[in-house]
């Protein structure tokens, strides 16, 4: 009789397998404790805060790769061959090809050398004067990825700012060809958090903040700019010239008698078949800056007030001044990799992309930034959601490949030379889902569940079926949706949408621990992370097997 029971609650349980379906099956391989598992080796001190190039950076990557051989997902990096040694060859061996879980990729790694200078030449009808400043007493200079030295003509190009859909561009009418350009940090109304200016472009947080000063550079690199002085009003560059630390640095994190060195004293360029991202960037004390504007009848202070009050450019050549300067950089090589695994769909050349970076900021002067958020959390989302498909034991419609990115915290590098390759390839993608901290809460997230997903404004179907899938499968997320024309921000998604590919990120909050040695395993909220992971598959699964949601609006 036992004997029976046994056989009819194995046959039962049978059933219940059998009746489960695929998405069922994937959801199921989403654990809270399968994601705590993940995260609490790549998050450990062993990686060292995963610095692109370091050896915690390569020991996380083989815990990827390793993660995705276990979960069945097939390898899609860089062809590779063996070569048998002479032993095998007698024996029979033969060199063989594949590929490997790793993409391969060269990147710079440069900084400034001994020699700065940097002198103002004002010019008259009747004279040439040079003021020559000193490095590190009136200056400081973020290099190019290459020492350079110029001659040119000064502009005033206010911050430097452009909002094209909310009708300001302090580029518009000048002529940057050639030129330096001297900018205000900030944007207009930025000192007024009261004004109309700042209410309209002040920036969501502060990694939105920090993307605007960035994409500044970039803005005017493109408007042929070969040098940008940075003008701050609102600080003294000279506090952190001071050679003489005598009392000790006191920190969020440390005390110590030296500041902390950081992840981005050190810059990295990806190297091409031109110069490029080769625009030096000086931080000038303001009896320097004055020394620019003497005579030119630009007054900072009536700028900034009349950018805010009328939100009106006043960019201009100034006439009679240029700017002489010489850099110097010291450089070396490192090389980085990507992990790229995939899973081959009924079209095997249509593709999906879901991706995260696994990089972090690294270990410096002892202290570990273990990224636990940022972006430990994204990456096991990628890791989990590739598990996920493999335990649905169908193939799907189109092909899946999940991707770790390396080099995002110094520039996106990892995902610019995955969409490079691929654009070389002609590759099919039809949609890319990024992962990129998925684990904290903000203050005022007093129930712990929200999140935001930002996604390609001409796809709506994908904002239509996350609410969907969030109501159907009873999933706990307070998700806001945005909506976008354009990439913006500094997240992997920016390269792919750059070239046209629709894309949806997810992301669970802005924190006090943003790239900070504090973004610790403790503070992850778990629930919500998973959640986020459930979402993500649930969406690509979708966009996997059906085009439903995936049409684009006329």
């Amino acid at each position: 009789m036992k004997k029976q029971f046994a056989f009819l609650a194995l046959l039962l349980a049978g059933f219940t397998v059998f009746a489960q379906t695929e998405i069922e099956k994937g959801l199921n391989a989403i654990s809270t404790e399968a994601v705590k598992g993940q995260l609490g080796f790549l998050a450990s001190d062993w990686t060292e805060g995963r610095a692109v190039g370091t050896k915690g950076e390569y020991i996380a990557a083989d815990y990827i790769a390793s993660m995705f051989q276990v979960f069945g997902i097939q390898p899609f990096g860089d062809v590779v061959s063996t070569a048998p040694a002479r032993r095998e060859w007698m024996a029979g061996i033969r060199p063989q090809s594949g590929k490997s879980y790793f993409q391969n990729f060269s990147l710079i790694q440069y900084e400034p050398g001994e020699e700065q200078n940097f002198s103002v030449i004002s010019t008259s009808e009747n004279s040439e004067k040079s003021v020559d400043f000193g490095h590190k007493t009136d200056f400081n200079v973020r290099t190019g990825t290459v020492g350079l030295s110029a001659k040119a003509p000064v502009v005033f190009a206010g911050y430097g700012f452009q909002n094209k859909e909310k009708g300001y561009d302090d580029l518009k009418n000048i002529s940057l060809a050639g030129k330096i350009a001297v900018v205000l940090t900030g944007f207009p109304g930025h000192q007024d958090t009261a004004s109309s200016a700042y209410k309209k472009f002040a920036p969501g947080d502060r990694r939105a903040m920090l993307n605007l000063e960035r994409d500044k550079t970039t803005n005017l690199e493109k408007a042929g700019a070969i040098a940008i002085i940075q003008v701050n009003l609102a600080a003294d560059p000279m506090l952190s010239f001071a050679q003489n630390q005598i009392y000790p640095v006191k920190g969020a994190h440390y005390e110590a008698d030296k500041p902390l060195r950081t992840y981005y004293d050190i810059p990295v360029s990806m190297p091409a078949d031109t110069l490029t991202g080769n625009i030096p960037a000086f931080t000038v004390t303001s009896r320097l800056a004055n020394e620019i504007i003497k005579g030119t009848g630009i007054s900072f202070a009536e700028f900034e007030k009349t950018a805010a009050g009328k939100m009106a450019p006043a960019s201009r050549e100034l006439s009679g001044k240029m700017v002489s300067f010489r850099t110097t950089v010291k450089s070396e090589v490192i090389k980085a990799r990507n992990v790229i695994g995939y899973i081959e769909g009924e079209k095997k050349d249509e593709f999906i992309v879901v991706g995260g970076h696994y990089d972090h900021l690294g270990k410096w002067d002892g202290y570990i930034w273990n990224g636990a958020d940022d972006n430990g959390s994204g990456t096991v989302g990628v890791m989990t959601i590739a598990k996920a498909f493999s335990a649905t034991g169908k193939k799907p419609e189109k092909s899946v490949i999940f991707a770790a990115w390396t080099g995002e915290e110094k520039g996106l590098f990892g995902s610019k030379y995955f969409v490079q390759e691929a654009l070389k390839k002609k590759m099919n993608i039809a949609i890319y889902l990024n992962y990129d901290m998925i684990a904290r809460d903000t203050e005022s997230d007093k129930a712990k569940n929200k999140a935001d997903m930002s996604y390609t404004k001409a796809y709506p179907g994908i904002e239509v079926i996350t609410k969907k899938n969030i109501a159907s499968y009873n999933i706990n997320l307070d998700m806001s949706y945005r909506g976008a024309e354009r990439a913006s921000g500094g997240s992997d998604h920016a390269p792919f949408a750059q070239q046209g590919i629709p894309y949806f990120y997810f992301m669970a909050a802005m924190h006090p621990d943003y790239h900070q040695p504090s973004d610790e395993l403790s503070k992850i909220n778990w629930e919500k992370m998973t959640n986020i992971i459930r979402i993500g598959f649930l969406n690509t699964w979708e966009f996997a097997n059906s085009n439903q949601y995936l049409l684009k609006t006329p």
